[in-house]
């Protein structure tokens, strides 16, 4: 996906690393509202994207379309109210995904309000400018949806897992463990090699289309 236009990957180098460093962050800031300073103590955080990147990932990321950050460290004994502080840490970075999506296609929809501004945002046009807007949209989607399939070590995972009855979390864990990564390799690598769509694109792309159809209506 993203090697198909060089000049489109160098240009949302920059936004792809900010938002990988926004969901990272949003993790940190949640666990420490919730009691637990283990990401803050260790500096993580903040919203500077070398101290979140993964070198392998993000080569991963700018090379294939997939990638990833280091992992925010969080220490669960710390959280209260244990569970709800659990789901809330987890989701709220694919949320801050979505939520970044969403101000940037305002922000793109604003743009039209503005004369003369057409040339550099009309994503009709091609214009370089709102199609870069436009991709890390794209992506923050994407990221969002990734990370909320009930897959170990996705986002998902744990808030399914604290979801689940106290007594189904153990055998859950345990599953997910020996399966939940084969899996997930499956669901990503296997429609590339394929060359179809696969779930990930099928419901990023249902969600990216819903948001644009909505905001720019």
């Amino acid at each position: 996906m993203f090697h198909r236009d060089p000049q489109l990957m160098i240009a949302t180098a920059v936004p792809l690393l900010m938002s990988l460093a926004i969901h990272e962050f949003a993790h940190a800031r949640t666990a420490l509202a919730f009691g637990d300073p283990t990401a803050k103590l260790m500096g993580r955080c903040t919203l500077n994207p070398l101290v979140h990147l993964d070198p392998i990932g993000t080569i991963a990321l700018l090379l294939v379309g997939f990638g990833w950050a280091k992992p925010v460290p969080v220490n669960y004994a710390n959280l209260y109210p244990p569970r709800q502080a659990k789901i809330l840490v987890s989701i709220m970075g694919p949320a801050s995904n979505f939520a970044l999506a969403v101000s940037l296609g305002l922000l793109l929809k604003a743009a039209t309000y503005i004369p003369g501004a057409h040339a550099f945002f009309d994503t009709d046009r091609g214009a370089f400018l709102g199609m870069v807007i436009l991709f890390t949209m794209m992506i923050n989607v994407i990221l969002c949806v990734l990370n909320m399939l009930p897959l170990f070590p996705l986002d998902g995972h744990h808030i399914m897992r604290e979801l689940l009855p106290v007594e189904m979390q153990v055998p859950f864990m345990h599953f997910q463990v020996r399966y939940g990564q084969m899996a997930l390799m499956a669901i990503i690598f296997l429609p590339m090699l394929l060359r179809t769509q696969g779930l990930i694109g099928f419901l990023g792309g249902t969600v990216f289309n819903w948001l644009t159809n909505t905001i720019f209506a």
